[in-house]
């Protein structure tokens, strides 16, 4: 069993920047590939972006490629999501994945989840 608990969420202005950070703990953490999701209402869990077990290879959906940054540091069994340059479609829940082995790509093949951090813009 993987826990993993989503922080940093809050309200931002649009154009603003915020960091979001996932804490990993029960299982071997660089056994798992992690990624970002989000949830608007009334919208299908969107995939963000993904960082495999070492950190050295990242993927980023079109709709954040160039905004957000994913990252991992295994030492604190943290994963993170800097976001910036943010915008009123931006807002939603926002969820830490985690999956063992191979890599994330959609909601269906998640192992693990966080149970979110709401992020807000104001225009």
């Amino acid at each position: 069993q993987v826990q993993l608990v989503e922080s940093g969420g809050g309200l931002v202005q649009a154009g603003g920047s915020l960091r979001l950070s996932c804490a990993a703990s029960g299982r071997t953490f660089t056994n798992y590939n992690m990624g970002w999701f989000r949830q608007a209402p009334g919208k299908e869990r969107e995939f963000l972006a993904r960082i495999n077990t070492s950190g050295g290879s990242t993927y980023y959906a079109g709709s954040v490629k160039g905004r957000f940054t994913i990252s991992r540091d295994n030492a604190k069994t943290t994963v993170y999501l800097q976001m910036a340059s943010l915008t009123p479609e931006d807002p939603a829940v926002y969820y830490c994945a985690a999956r063992n082995v191979y890599a994330i790509d959609k909601a269906s093949n998640v192992d693990y989840w966080g149970q979110g951090t709401q992020v807000t813009v104001s225009s």
